[in-house]
């Protein structure tokens, strides 16, 4: 690739499929600071030194916990810091647990997080008051298609929230959280659901959960709750199953695969609000066709491959096989 060509431009042009690409993960911690960003955020000026020597604590743990720095219009003239805790339900879920504080500065941040390490911080039920935190990653010195793509499309999120008067849903800059060759790239909390290649048409239907279903095709890089393999076939069912899908408790496995993972036997199950419970299980066998070689981000110094799947069959685990009436290809690459 050429050092002039954007990452994301160059995947869109080879035809790279994005489904799989989402960060499976426990937790986020989401910290607001406002920018300019360092390419390697936690070292930005406004980050306090126990909150940096933290998350690199916290990486040598190899802990799957995400920290991320995040920003509004409002973050420079804020008199407060927001904290927010997004982790993982366990079983059959639906996304993630939200805890938030209002903090005083960014230096008392760290004891909060440290705290809740420890389990030593009580888990507060928010679901009362649910609040929707969308990130769309603006973070141009760690690579410069999330400011190409990613600002722009921050100031056109927040006025589209606006103008459909959406109170519960806030909008957020964030600092890199993987993905850079899709951008504009966004997670969609506490659902945990990530998104890339957004247009102005498939950024409303995410937001209000209608319209053309198949527009997720491009633009559905995976659910954060599910191994990159499930997200495969997670897409499957929500082109089949709609916008209702989103109200489903999910969970999956892996039950087999082989050796090379060339073959893999996956299982999701799901529980509807009617509260039956239903599994689908599909084989996802590698698509060398659609497999692709390129640069992750723009400041990769070489290629890499991104293995593709096809869903060859798909079927309900206590009925008959039933083919899929179109093959899909999809994509397994972060």
């Amino acid at each position: 690739m050429d050092n002039n060509v954007f990452c994301s431009d160059n995947s869109q042009k080879l035809g790279e499929d994005i489904i799989g690409s989402a960060v499976n993960c426990q937790a986020y911690i989401l910290i607001e600071c406002p920018p300019p960003w360092v390419s390697d955020a936690f070292n930005s000026k406004w980050v306090p030194s126990n909150l940096r020597l933290l998350v690199e604590e916290v990486k040598k743990a190899r802990l799957p916990i995400k920290f991320l720095l995040i920003a509004n219009n409002l973050s420079h003239k804020s008199s407060s810091t927001k904290l927010l805790i997004y982790q993982r339900k366990e079983g059959l879920g639906s996304g993630y647990r939200k805890q938030e504080f209002n903090l005083p500065s960014i230096e008392d941040v760290t004891p909060i997080i440290k705290a809740w390490l420890w389990g030593k911080l009580p888990i507060c039920d928010l679901e009362a008051h649910i609040t929707r935190d969308i990130l769309i990653c603006a973070h141009g010195s760690h690579d410069r298609c999330c400011a190409r793509y990613g600002n722009p499309f921050y100031f056109y999120a927040s006025e589209m929230i606006a103008d459909l008067h959406l109170d519960n849903v806030r909008i957020w800059k964030s600092t890199h959280f993987g993905g850079h060759r899709f951008a504009p790239t966004a997670i969609d909390l506490p659902e945990g659901r990530y998104y890339g290649r957004f247009e102005k048409d498939d950024f409303k239907s995410v937001l209000m959960h209608s319209g053309d279903i198949e527009c997720l095709s491009k633009i559905y890089r995976g659910w954060g709750i599910l191994p990159p393999e499930l997200q495969v076939l997670e897409r499957e069912l929500i082109l089949r199953y709609g916008w209702d899908w989103f109200k489903y408790k999910v969970t999956g496995r892996i039950v087999e695969q082989s050796q090379d993972k060339s073959n893999i036997l996956a299982e999701i199950t799901f529980e509807k609000p009617d509260g039956y419970t239903y599994c689908h299980r599909a084989h996802l066998v590698k698509d060398d066709a659609k497999t692709v070689e390129l640069k992750s981000s723009c400041g990769a110094t070489k290629e890499s491959v991104f293995t593709k799947y096809s869903v060859t069959s798909l079927w309900k685990a206590s009925e008959k096989v039933v083919s899929l009436q179109q093959n899909r290809s999809y994509a397994t690459g972060t």
